[in-house]
């Protein structure tokens, strides 16, 4: 899906390298471990539920989703620093939205934990 001037597709393999500098770039070393394992978890199980925004060919987001028990989970969202508030990341979830309603999930949730502290905040 081409949005603006970046575009939201699925992960490939080739990736890899670009989207681990992403989630070290923008995620807290606590978080970043955690994350770390749940992708490389996602990857094994379906990692079509994986997808980044690519900009003139550097990745700039990334969106990590998984389903469980017929529902969907945003479970990590990461954008670049100096791409951030451009409207990447909502169309990230949008994109991940429209595959978990290919997939017939019964809910789509959000999941939050502690590294979510401006989610947090706002509860």
């Amino acid at each position: 899906m081409l949005v603006g001037s970046y575009q939201v597709r699925s992960f490939q393999l080739s990736d890899y390298v670009h989207v681990t500098g992403l989630f070290k770039n923008v995620l807290t070393e606590e978080c970043y471990e955690e994350t770390m394992a749940a992708f490389a978890r996602q990857l094994s199980w379906d990692s079509e539920l994986v997808l980044v925004a690519e900009e003139e060919g550097t990745i700039v987001g990334v969106i990590v989703g998984t389903i469980d028990n017929h529902n969907g989970y945003y479970y990590r969202i990461a954008v670049e620093q100096d791409h951030q508030r451009r409207g990447i990341g909502q169309a990230l979830i949008e994109s991940m939205r429209r595959r978990f309603v290919q997939r017939k999930v019964r809910r789509i949730m959000v999941t939050v934990d502690a590294h979510n502290e401006v989610v947090l905040a706002g509860l």
